[in-house]
């Protein structure tokens, strides 16, 4: 215990493993009943295409991929049948020619030339042909040139030989061949986990391959299979949805040589922004996970899939590290490959978190206030004045804000000092030409200021709170001067 404390910190104690191997006794988890999956474990989908009707044609019409896709001891029957039945037709062919001729009945006699020498009966034109066939040519039975309807059957059985050979030798190949067998080499950790990393949510889980050889332009994508309703009133039983494993970032392309965990941060986009370690309990979804990649080999694309259950998705764990550092080499252990342990993770889910956070700070609500269309702080307070969702002002804004007799905007202006340090920009242009245009004096600019503001604004600027009054200059100075020396700066460079 104390050596996992100094590897993971203090911070991360581990509590229980998902791996027997991992040294920690822990009691059995409590059995619940299997739910059926859409794709097992080891890839294959539960799927059975029923009452095809007519459809069922089309299988013959590609029927080289029907072969090889039935199960092995179909392609071996067939693949027996078809040389059978093949080699008894032919010998059938050279035998009733022999019939025929009458053949059968002058063998042994020396002055008469057969169509095929040495066939007497059936099992004597059975092996010409597997001899022919086989191109083993012992010699004792041949063709002669008195029979041109042996010949003719001759090239007939050479061709029809040879289209039989290249389907199912082929065919035999193909399926001994296919990448199928390059996918049960690429192994997925048995569990799921959620916990915080780099201080954000995420969705793990482990890929690896067993292989030397690697995988060539890996990738790797995620469906979410889940029913939901639609607001219409449809039913969708397995509707699918994208997770983001790093397609945006081109973390999705694997360097697969040692395993690797892959990640899928929960944010807004995902469909697990609302998941929380409570509502997984009532949750039923399938996470699908497609792995792809050229095997380096055979340059054949190889696909392997797996798949996790809301029962299989641990949350608050983490994978043990497998990689360690020998003399010349780095070692994969993988027998630490589908164990975890707990760690220190929030229970809500990313929606609740980012409430609670809005409630505590509601001016600092990125929601309301996104830097990257540039408001200011007086938008982001007249964005919450207009919202019914959010929280009141703070007091000494609401009684700025109250009075009857100043304009909103020139009061928003004002509400607290730290507001005056931005740029005179973002305000509005006439605003700007009253309070930063150099050379203008205080009776233009009151004057100018008259024009574009109401009736209250004539009110004197006594009644205004201090520090408007310190704003408007009654004094007779000038609005810039309440500016740090590098914003005046700014702001007289904007106008010269």
């Amino acid at each position: 215990m104390s050596a996992l404390r100094k590897k993971f910190g203090d911070d991360y104690q581990v509590v229980t493993t998902s791996s027997s191997g991992s040294g920690f006794n822990q009691p059995p988890p409590e059995k619940k009943k299997k739910r059926q999956r859409f794709v097992d474990k080891n890839g294959r989908c539960n799927v059975q295409h029923g009452n095809l009707g007519g459809e069922t044609s089309r299988y013959l019409s590609d029927l080289f991929t029907t072969l090889v896709d039935l199960k092995w001891r179909w392609n071996l029957f067939i693949f027996i049948l078809t040389y059978t039945v093949a080699w008894l037709f032919m010998a059938s062919m050279w035998w009733f020619i022999a019939y025929i001729r009458g053949d059968l009945n002058r063998a042994h006699n020396d002055k008469y030339t057969p169509c095929v020498a040495n066939v007497y009966n059936f099992p004597s034109a059975f092996l010409f042909f597997i001899e022919t066939e086989a191109t083993i040519g012992y010699g004792y039975r041949y063709i002669t040139d008195k029979c041109p309807e042996g010949i003719i059957l001759f090239l007939f059985q050479s061709i029809l030989g040879s289209i039989v050979d290249a389907f199912l030798i082929g065919c035999m190949f193909i399926k001994m061949s296919q990448p199928k067998k390059r996918a049960e080499t690429l192994m997925f950790s048995e569990h799921a986990a959620i916990s915080m990393r780099d201080g954000k949510l995420t969705l793990m889980f482990r890929v690896g391959n067993l292989r030397n050889s690697h995988m060539v332009s890996a990738q790797i994508r995620c469906k979410l299979l889940k029913s939901r309703q639609t607001p219409e009133g449809e039913f969708l039983p397995l509707d699918q949805l994208e997770l983001d494993v790093g397609f945006s970032t081109g973390a999705d392309q694997l360097f697969l040589v040692s395993p690797l965990t892959i990640c899928h941060v929960i944010d807004t986009k995902s469909p697990f922004y609302d998941l929380s370690q409570r509502s997984m309990q009532t949750e039923q979804f399938e996470i699908v996970v497609i792995l792809e990649g050229i095997v380096e080999t055979t340059g054949m694309t190889c696909q392997a899939r797996t798949s996790y259950t809301e029962d299989e998705v641990l949350w608050g764990h983490r994978f043990f590290p497998v990689i360690s550092l020998e003399e010349g080499f780095f070692k994969v252990d993988y027998s630490q490959f589908h164990a975890t342990f707990e760690v220190p993770t929030t229970p809500y889910s990313v929606k609740e978190q980012e409430e609670a956070l809005l409630l505590s700070s509601p001016l600092m609500a990125p929601s309301l206030c996104n830097s990257g269309d540039k408001n200011s702080s007086l938008d982001c307070l007249q964005t919450l004045e207009d919202n019914d969702s959010t929280t009141k002002l703070p007091t000494k804004l609401q009684k700025i804000t109250g009075r009857d007799g100043l304009p909103k905007k020139l009061l928003r202006m004002s509400s607290t000092t730290s507001e005056m340090t931005y740029n005179f920009g973002e305000l509005p242009m006439k605003l700007q030409r009253i309070s930063s245009v150099p050379g203008v004096s205080d009776d233009k600019q009151a004057g100018k200021a008259s024009k574009i503001s109401t009736e209250p604004m004539s009110k004197s600027v006594a009644d205004l709170p201090p520090k408007l009054q310190r704003l408007a200059g009654g004094g007779g100075g000038r609005m810039d001067g309440h500016l740090p020396p590098k914003l005046r700066k700014m702001n007289s460079d904007r106008f010269t």
